[in-house]
């Protein structure tokens, strides 16, 4: 553990104290609140960050799921609880627009709201309206992989101001919500009127890269190496930069670029 400030080296671990109580090298100095005191402004960024890859069958499931730690809270294990332990005005504000999102694409919900059962368990529940004289009442479990995962983008979107870590939003929508979630993240953030947090989102989506709003400088190309991962920017990439520049939005100049190049082989290699 190298801890440096300015050039200034200020912790490099493992040092005597180690050597004498081998104990102590089952904790870095990052994480314990007596011994950060010198550098707690790297623990407060960490800590800002956040991830969300919501998994519906977590959500619908969370009850029963039996979770040691915190490895299925990225995945939704505890979304309705966070949903459900904000100020109650602010989740109102926030179910309500998520509501007016949702009303887009499926027309006939009229009221998205978070309701508690006997157990005292939060739960989302949705209003529907139809040719029936009473309306209809769907929860979370009743809802689509697709509703479930735009609640969870929604609401990671308004919920907080450090980076946002999400992995494939895609996943489970339809190609005409995809391609528009670039330009929904930015229309939540003048909403806000506040700083823009940054989000990093994987993806292998044509549609979501197709929006044009997207320059060559947000796309960070990933190809597998030798050693790891080489990360580069796509304003680096001569071929990438020169289609973006030419007009070409960023899912067909960057998606077969990094397409694998034996890909064409995949088929003719099953024998």
């Amino acid at each position: 553990e190298i801890i440096e400030h300015d050039g200034k080296v200020i912790v490099q671990r493992p040092d005597g104290d180690d050597a004498k109580d081998p104990v102590r090298l089952s904790q870095t100095l990052l994480e314990q609140v007596l011994a950060n005191h010198k550098f707690r402004i790297v623990v407060s960024a960490l800590q800002s960050i956040s991830y969300l890859h919501l998994v519906p069958q977590v959500v619908r499931g969370a009850r029963e799921l039996v979770v040691r730690g915190s490895s299925f809270q990225a995945y939704g294990h505890d979304f309705l609880e966070r949903v459900a332990t904000g100020p109650e005005r602010t989740t109102q504000a926030r179910l309500r627009r998520i509501g007016q999102v949702l009303q887009t694409v499926v027309p006939q919900l009229a009221e998205l709201k978070l309701v508690t059962d006997d157990r005292g368990s939060p739960h989302l529940q949705a209003n529907y309206k139809h040719w029936r004289a009473k309306d209809a009442y769907q929860t979370e479990d009743q809802f689509s992989d697709g509703t479930l995962r735009l609640i969870g983008l929604l609401w990671a979107l308004q919920d907080g101001s450090g980076p946002l870590l999400m992995e494939e939003p895609e996943l489970s929508l339809h190609d005409g919500i995809v391609r528009r979630i670039p330009s929904l993240m930015h229309r939540i953030h003048r909403v806000h009127k506040r700083a823009s947090r940054q989000v990093f989102i994987s993806t292998h989506s044509m549609a979501l890269l197709s929006d044009e709003g997207i320059g060559a400088d947000e796309v960070l190309t990933l190809a597998p190496a030798t050693e790891g991962t080489n990360v580069v920017s796509g304003v680096d990439i001569p071929e990438i930069r020169a289609l973006m520049d030419a007009g070409l939005p960023a899912g067909d100049a960057v998606i077969p670029y990094v397409e694998p190049p034996t890909a064409h082989q995949l088929v003719i290699s099953f024998k």
